[in-house]
């Protein structure tokens, strides 16, 4: 394989959670949708016989119409099997159940805590963090050992730790952490801009950005659209809709869709703050104080976002369990639809085939100068032949700056925590996150029963 040419054969990408029932298929379609470049999707799962239905799906996609590449997907029982030879490396795993997910999420509500996604801040993103951690620390090792001059692509949760935790265990790795939320603020200014000023059809790319912050917790500091400043627009959309939120194009039904929201907190972090929150108001409202958009379900409610139960977890679990068995039988045909992620784009950008500008987290090399260095943080990067590079952003706005340096700080300690098997620091990071508003001693009594619900994969802290 070589770097450069407009076509590049024979790229092994090894994909770690590879028994996936939702990331591995959108991967598996966006390469497929690719004429440039094929080659091996090496499968490595811990429930080998997932890895093994989604072997079956991903051959299955290249006879699908429409398909303009091959790959080979094949599953590995070891990792070491999967990551030789490896020149990307994909992560997208469950760190431990749904049943370690559902104490992370629902136990702080017997303290009044509540929480709209629980995997990245908050009470349960520290107890996420806390077993994820390890794992990544196992699986950087073993990049190290067998694939060291791949790069790794990050889709885990909490998305900031875990890619400090892979450079952290190898310091010389090259990975990146991925996440579309800015995404969805992208296609919000483009409702905007379609709204404000007539134009049909605006895509989502053609929104320049600039961002900055950290992952969930990512902020646009500049935005244009064909020479129109979109921050002007900003202003007047966001008072036009502060109060009743954004609402067009969603039937009466949209409160139902546990992911959807109404954008009001974008609006009201930007009303108080002048930035654009670029992330889904569920993660917004996470690093913010408790009590202005997590109080109770009430209060969520009047803000237009949901709560995320984990019995609805379970119950897509099940749907998509039955969708790979419908794949798998073709008694369910293959599309090949485009995800809208930028994976795929990005490993053709590293390969040569293009060029791409785009906001992803990577250790902080002083792209935000008022924050820690080798804190991870996520700002636009330029992907070019064998080369990621973060575009400078400068210094935060003094007005978000305490808010975000606040969350940078919490999440260094946890990870600091996490490489020492220290829960004692751990509890500190977790008494002061910004959701935990209830005193020290109910803190410990909370933190001391979801480390329990969860210590089936805590053992390595000797507890």
């Amino acid at each position: 394989m070589e770097y450069g040419n407009k076509r590049v054969d024979g790229v092994k990408i090894a994909y770690v959670g590879g028994g996936s029932r939702g990331w591995a298929w959108n991967l598996m379609s966006d390469l497929i949708s690719n004429k440039d470049m094929n080659g091996e999707v090496a499968l490595y799962d811990i429930d080998f016989e997932a890895a093994q239905h989604n072997e079956i799906i991903g051959n299955k996609y290249n006879e699908v119409e429409g398909a303009l590449s091959h790959w080979d997907y094949k599953a590995y029982k070891t990792i070491g099997e999967a990551l030789t030879g490896a020149n990307f490396v994909v992560i997208s795993i469950l760190p431990g159940t749904f049943k370690e997910m559902e104490s992370d999420v629902h136990t702080p509500e017997k303290y009044g805590i509540y929480q709209s996604v629980g995997d990245t801040v908050g009470p349960g993103g520290i107890i996420r963090a806390l077993r994820t951690i390890p794992m990544f620390e196992e699986i950087a090792h073993a990049i190290e050992k067998y694939c060291p001059n791949a790069w790794v692509i990050n889709y885990t949760n909490p998305m900031t730790i875990c890619t400090r935790a892979l450079y952290k265990a190898f310091p010389k790795i090259k990975a990146f952490g991925c996440c579309h939320e800015v995404f969805g603020t992208q296609r919000l200014l483009a409702k905007m801009i379609e709204e404000m000023h007539g134009i049909e059809n605006v895509n989502r790319r053609d929104i320049k950005v600039e961002v900055m912050g950290l992952n969930h917790f990512t902020w646009i500091t500049k935005a244009t659209y064909n020479g129109i400043d979109v921050f002007e627009d900003y202003k007047e959309f966001a008072k036009k809709y502060a109060e009743t939120g954004y609402l067009k194009g969603k039937d009466e039904n949209w409160m139902n869709n546990t992911f959807d929201c109404s954008n009001r907190v974008k609006f009201d972090l930007f009303n108080r703050f002048g930035y654009i929150a670029a992330a889904g108001d569920r993660h917004l409202a996470e690093d913010c104080e408790g009590k202005w958009y997590l109080e109770s379900p009430e209060k969520v409610k009047e803000w237009g976002f949901g709560l995320t139960p984990v019995s609805w977890r379970f119950k897509d679990l099940e749907r998509r369990l039955e969708k790979s068995r419908k794949l798998r039988s073709g008694e369910e045909a293959l599309k090949i639809r485009k995800s809208g992620e930028e994976g795929v784009d990005q490993i053709r950008a590293i390969l040569g085939l293009e060029t791409l500008v785009t906001n992803v987290n990577l250790p902080n090399i002083g792209q935000i100068s008022n924050l820690p260095m080798g804190a991870v943080v996520e700002t636009n990067a330029a992907f070019t032949s064998n080369g990621v590079m973060p575009i400078c952003a400068g210094p935060l706005p003094s007005s978000i700056y305490p808010l975000i340096a606040r969350v940078c700080g919490q999440q260094e300690l946890v990870v600091e925590a996490a490489f020492e098997r220290d829960l004692e620091k751990a509890f500190v990071a977790f008494s002061n996150d910004q959701l935990v508003t209830i005193n020290t001693k109910d803190a410990r009594a909370l933190f001391n029963e979801m480390i329990d619900n969860t210590k089936e994969y805590l053992k390595m802290y000797n507890i």
